[in-house]
């Protein structure tokens, strides 16, 4: 979920809101009484979502892509079941 600022208060908090975006790397959501929404975001999440689009723009590079997004959740968890305290069973 986005953190929501109105126009009326991001216009007076505009500096704050501007370091929030950069220190959180969290979007936040300008909403207005007339008008659409908009969403403000650091210059870095910007690049990053450009470059994810780019990569998978490519059918066959989205298609590597997820298939090694996979395999390392799939790691992630089995290293995360290795360090699990294994109880001992009593017979």
């Amino acid at each position: 979920m986005l953190d929501t600022i109105t126009y009326s208060r991001l216009r007076n908090e505009l500096a704050k809101a501007l370091d929030k975006v950069n220190e959180d790397r969290t979007p936040l959501l300008i909403v207005r009484q007339r008008g659409k929404p908009a969403v403000l975001l650091s210059a870095e999440e910007y690049s990053a979502l450009e470059e994810t689009a780019y990569l998978l723009r490519s059918p066959r590079n989205a298609s590597r892509l997820r298939a090694a997004h996979e395999e390392i959740e799939k790691e992630i968890a089995r290293r995360a079941a290795a360090r699990r305290p294994r109880r001992n069973r009593r017979r």
